[in-house]
């Protein structure tokens, strides 16, 4: 990397931002919704420090794609949220803190609970208390997860061809709202939950300007998505490669996937109100226009990539939802915010991102020929 600084090993030394200079902090700046945010405020001439510890692969690439674009507004600092000390001299020099770091996966979380709950309680705790220490009052916008509503067993479902739908006419209108109890499962439902729950206490008990975004499936360029996390890009990747899908259950399940750019959006216009907001944890994803079962994602990915697809079947996993939409009119009330891009149209986005970043990388997987299909 040519361009910006990187402390605490990253590669290339650097001084540290003046102490003068206010940056936006992106806590997980190098990973997927991380990297977009940042990408977003250098955009438009901000200074931002990027605190990652490079633990996912391909994540370093979007470092250095920030700095690669942005040279020197990019500072950052490679440090792991679960070690206090090493990051709270950081966030002395932050007016805003996005907060995107975790171990984003269930399967890894029923493996490692202590691990995992080392990151994402701990590390979460660990961040508000340095923003608390460092006696700014920054605002802290954290990404939660709709895992903290549980498996929704209690939600009446209807089978109606390649997806489930919920029983109850409001809900198949408008999707989950934030009125859903809370119920946490599985370890990595847990701890996402406590630190969904010690953002918004910090608010009440000691005054920092937090909120909290319950985020549903987010996909779009800079995406490198696993099996475990990250399934939009993951299909994408796979189909590309040629290699067979993994469907954990019947594949009728709905998510309401969004782009990218529609979240940052989000992220943005909460940080904006944060005066008026302060305390409130908000739903986020597609809605109901943007509900797709991941068979109808299947589909339109042989559309896309005129392959055709082999899927596997695996059993379902634990505390997989049959249905989660979200309930974004919250969101939209007190920001005016809503999703603009067509799930169709932003599944093309992202699969020609991956043609022409991803491919280039695994040039070998991405070079078979395909097989030809028709719409």
């Amino acid at each position: 990397m040519s361009a910006g600084t990187i402390e605490k090993g990253g590669g290339v030394p650097a001084p540290a931002l003046s102490g003068k200079t206010a940056a936006v902090l992106v806590v997980g700046g190098s990973g997927f919704l991380g990297c977009n945010v940042a990408d977003s405020f250098l955009r438009d001439g901000e200074k931002v420090i990027v605190l990652d510890n490079l633990s996912r692969p391909g994540v370093e690439r979007n470092l250095q794609w920030l700095i690669e674009n942005h040279g020197s507004a990019v500072h950052a600092e490679i440090a792991d949220i679960r070690d206090l000390a090493a990051i709270e001299p950081v966030f002395k020099e932050a007016k805003a803190i996005f907060h995107f770091a975790a171990q984003t996966a269930v399967t890894t979380s029923l493996l490692q609970p202590i691990d995992d709950f080392d990151t994402n309680a701990r590390g979460t705790l660990n961040v508000l208390e340095a923003v608390r220490r460092a006696g700014r009052r920054a605002p802290v916008i954290f990404a939660s997860t709709n895992k903290v509503y549980g498996a929704l067993t209690g939600l009446e479902m209807d089978e109606a061809g390649d997806r489930y739908l919920p029983a109850d006419a409001v809900t198949r209108r408008y999707g989950v709202g934030e009125a859903q109890p809370l119920d946490f499962c599985t370890p990595y439902g847990c701890s996402k939950g406590v630190a969904d729950q010690y953002v918004l206490d910090y608010a009440k008990s000691f005054g920092l300007p937090t909120a909290v975004l319950r985020m549903s499936c987010v996909y779009g360029p800079r995406q490198f998505g696993t099996e475990d996390q990250g399934w939009v890009a993951h299909f994408l990747i796979r189909a590309l490669a040629n290699e067979p899908i993994s469907v954990y259950g019947d594949g009728k399940q709905v998510r309401d996937i969004l782009h990218v750019s529609d979240a940052v959006a989000a992220y943005r216009a909460i940080l904006a109100s944060i005066d008026r907001l302060s305390g409130r944890a908000f739903n986020l994803g597609g809605g109901p226009g943007n509900a797709v079962s991941l068979a109808e994602v299947v589909d339109e990915i042989e559309r896309v990539t005129a392959r055709r697809l082999r899927t596997v079947k695996g059993d379902w996993r634990a505390g997989d939802q049959l249905y989660f939409v979200a309930d974004t009119r919250a969101l939209a009330d007190a920001l005016g915010w809503r999703p603009h891009t067509d799930w169709r149209a932003g599944l093309r986005d992202l699969h020609a991102w991956l043609l022409q970043d991803w491919a280039g990388v695994n040039k070998a997987q991405f070079q078979r020929r395909p097989r030809r299909i028709t719409a």
